[in-house]
């Protein structure tokens, strides 16, 4: 394995990195790095706010908990000679003062909320790397011509309302938001330093951002399986969800003949099946799930006669979920007539995919190589304050690995390594869209 050399105290290039992830270079391109010590300290002081007895992080959205995780957040970036504050939706919001006022920003960040049983990367990763290039920036007096924002986003685990609010596609009806504390968007919003009678005005400027970047955890296993280090987002999928209402008729279960039954439960099987193959058989990449599957009555001696289900479309291309969801009403009406069940197909809810911006992915292919690091092109297949932040601005994303694809669980693991190599890479993306957005 071959390691290019640096300052190895606080800004050697990851040890344990394969020599599938560390390329040679037959020139060191040496800049300012991370520093790794510090980044996993602040990882781990962050982890330790929420933490569990199983090893999980439990800090949800408008918590005590995550109202301290944001309080840490705000004194670090104080103490980084970070101008700090919150805007109406809630979004903490830290910049460091850039050569040229007039230009827009430059941005980065995540989320700290976490969900019940949350590991210790999701979210925080990417913003407490985007706390630590501010820090690198500062520790060797480096000043970028654009203004730098690090923003920690306003639950992102639950209503969005960070990123949305920000983004200007946030609801004005507080009954939109499904808060997971169940009280209302207002007195949540107040918690946390937001103002809901103002949310509009957490709206940016058209020309407010340059461009934004959000560093993050994999939570898949792609990039673990492929042995690379980086992946280069090339967009965030849309979804298109459905309820699937199947009726058939109840009946004794030894006394009904298979020929006259009318199954509600084979018929859902039958959907079932038919939505894994249209999926797998798509010239594309998409993925297809039923996640929930309700069945009455439910008993061992009765013909199903109703039966519940969900149905989860995602993919990055929007033509690719019209084609998906066109043959799914195809195939709900021939299972319906083949079976004798009334099938009823209810939307759930709707997102449209977010592509990456070309100029963003380009830098963060660079910056990669830059380091020796390798890198490939994948989707994510979660959502991501990137989504919303992209509907209006160039928009790219930075992925690590996740050991063993596990999130949202205390065995989420994303190593030292691989958390300092995204900072890394974090840190000259910024730099090098710096320079090419003057």
């Amino acid at each position: 394995m071959v390691i290019r050399s640096f300052d190895l105290k606080a800004t050697a290039l990851p040890s344990l990195l394969t020599t599938r992830q560390v390329t040679a270079r037959s020139k060191a391109q040496v800049g300012i790095r991370p520093n790794r010590e510090r980044l996993m300290h602040s990882l781990a002081e962050m982890a330790a706010i929420g933490l569990q007895p199983d090893g999980s992080v439990c800090r949800r959205g408008f918590s005590t908990e995550d109202v301290a995780g944001r309080s840490l957040l705000a004194r670090w970036m104080n103490e980084a000679g970070l101008q700090v504050r919150i805007d109406t939706a809630g979004n903490l919001i830290g910049r460091l003062q850039g050569l040229d006022p007039d230009r827009p920003a430059l941005m980065t960040g995540s989320h700290l909320d976490t969900v019940p049983t949350g590991g210790r990367f999701d979210g925080v990763l990417g913003v407490l790397a985007g706390l630590e290039v501010c820090r690198s920036l500062q520790d060797n007096s480096i000043r970028l011509q654009h203004d730098l924002e690090l923003i920690a986003f306003a639950d992102e685990e639950s209503t969005m309302v960070g990123c949305k609010g920000m983004a200007g596609t946030a609801s004005c009806d507080p009954k939109a938001y499904a808060t997971s504390n169940r009280e209302p968007i207002e007195d949540n919003l107040a918690r946390i330093g937001g103002h809901w009678p103002s949310l509009v005005s957490a709206r940016r400027a058209d020309d407010a951002c340059a461009a934004f970047l959000e560093l993050h955890v994999e939570q898949g296993g792609v990039l673990e399986q492929r042995g690379d280090a980086i992946g280069v987002v090339e967009g965030v999928v849309g979804q298109r969800r459905f309820s699937i209402q199947v009726d058939g008729q109840p009946n004794h279960a030894g006394t009904t003949p298979m020929k006259l039954r009318q199954d509600a439960l084979v018929a859902a099987s039958r959907i079932v099946l038919a939505v894994e193959t249209m999926a797998r058989q798509h010239p594309g990449d998409p993925v297809a799930t039923v996640g929930r599957l309700e069945v009455w009555p439910n008993a061992a001696n009765v013909v199903p006669g109703s039966v519940a289900l969900t149905v989860d479309l995602r993919d990055v291309n929007s033509v690719v979920l019209d084609q998906l969801v066109a043959e799914l009403m195809q195939q709900l009406e021939r299972i319906g007539a083949e079976t004798g069940c009334p099938i009823q197909l209810e939307p759930q809810f709707e997102v449209e995919p977010t592509a990456a911006a070309d100029g963003v992915m380009a830098a963060i292919v660079s910056a990669a190589e830059d380091l020796g690091l390798s890198h490939s092109h994948l989707p994510s297949r979660a959502s991501h304050d990137a989504q919303e932040i992209g509907r209006r601005w160039p928009m790219g994303m930075i992925f690590v690995p996740s050991r063993g694809g596990v999130s949202h669980s205390s065995k989420e693991f994303t190593s030292d390594e691989h958390c300092w190599a995204g900072a890394a890479v974090l840190l000259g993306t910024l730099q090098r869209l710096d320079r090419e957005l003057s």
